[in-house]
C-alpha cells in the first residue's frame, strides 16, 4: 500500500515491488489515479485499489489503516511517501505556512506510521518504507523549516525501527538527496540548481527496492552522501550557514 498515491517516488517504488501483488493507493481524489494505476498494472500488479486519504486529516488515519487490514487482509509493504516541500522563504515569516509544512511532513507522518506499526505488529510481519531526506541530517539555513521536519521524521522513524526489532516487522528508512521531479519542479523553475549527486524518482525507487530486497534498515541515495554528510556534520557553524541550498 502507498500512502501518498500520487507521489512519484512512492508509485515508482511500488512498481518495483508490484509484480504478483495487489496494490492499494491511498490519496486525495482516489478516482483520479488512472495513470498511477496503469503504471502499477503494467509493472505486474494483479490489481490496484484506490482509497481516499487526506494526509492532513489526522483524525481519519487510524480508522483508514484498520480498514486496510480488515477481513484478514495482510500487508507486505506499506510505503509512506506523502509530503510537501513548501516555500522556504515564505515559511520564514508566514507562521501558517511553516506550520502546514510541519503538519504534513512530520505530524501527519507520525499519525500514519503509529497505527501502521500497531497493525503490522499484530500481523507479525511486513515492512514500512519511510522517506526521510539528507535535508534532515544537518538542517541548513536555506530550507530550515522543511529540513527540521525531516530531522524529526528521521529521528521518529529510527526510533520506531528500534522499537519494532524482534516483532517480525521492519522499517526501511530512505535518505535521498535532491530529487529532480514534480516536487522540485517549481524550485528549479525559480532558478535553483539541483544539488550535487541529484537523482530522479526512478533512481531513488531502484535504490529503495534493492535495499528492501536485501533486508536493509536504511539506504542513502546515492550512497556517496553518507560519508559526505558525515563530513558536513563537522563543518564549523559559520561555514555551514553560508552553504547554498
Amino acid at each position: 500500500m502507498v500512502f501518498g498515491g500520487r507521489s512519484e517516488i512512492g508509485v515508482a517504488t511500488a512498481a518495483r515491488l508490484a509484480e504478483g501483488n495487489r496494490v492499494v493507493l491511498a490519496a486525495r481524489r482516489p478516482d483520479d489515479l488512472a495513470g498511477e494505476t496503469q503504471t502499477l498494472l503494467s509493472a505486474g500488479a494483479t490489481a490496484v485499489d484506490t482509497v481516499a486519504f487526506d494526509a492532513d486529516d489526522i483524525a481519519s488515519h487510524a480508522a483508514l489503516v484498520e480498514s486496510l487490514f480488515r477481513d484478514g487482509a495482510r500487508v507486505d509493504v506499506a510505503i509512506v511517501a506523502f509530503g510537501i516541500l513548501g516555500d522556504a522563504a515564505r515559511s520564514e515569516t508566514d507562521v501558517a505556512h511553516a506550520l502546514q509544512i510541519a503538519h504534513t511532513d512530520y505530524y501527519a507522518q507520525i499519525s500514519v506510521m503509529t497505527p501502521l506499526a500497531v497493525a503490522l505488529r499484530r500481523q507479525g510481519s511486513g515492512t514500512i518504507i519511510v522517506f526521510s531526506s539528507v535535508a534532515g541530517v544537518r538542517v541548513r539555513r536555506a530550507n530550515y523549516v522543511y529540513g527540521s521536519t525531516k530531522a524529526g521524521l528521521d529521528g521518529f522513524a529510527s526510533g520506531l525501527a528500534d522499537a519494532l526489532h524482534g516483532s517480525g516487522v521492519r522499517l526501511l528508512l530512505a535518505r535521498p538527496g535532491f530529487v529532480v521531479g514534480a516536487m522540485t519542479r517549481e524550485l528549479m523553475a525559480s532558478g535553483v540548481e539541483p544539488a550535487p549527486f541529484a537523482r530522479t524518482a526512478d533512481q531513488v525507487a531502484d535504490a529503495v527496492a534493492k535495499a528492501y530486497r536485501k533486508g536493509r534498515g536504511e539506504v542513502w541515495i546515492p550512497g556517496v552522501l553518507r560519508p559526505v554528510f558525515f563530513g558536513m556534520r563537522l563543518l564549523p557553524r559559520a561555514v555551514w550557514r553560508r552553504l547554498p541550498r
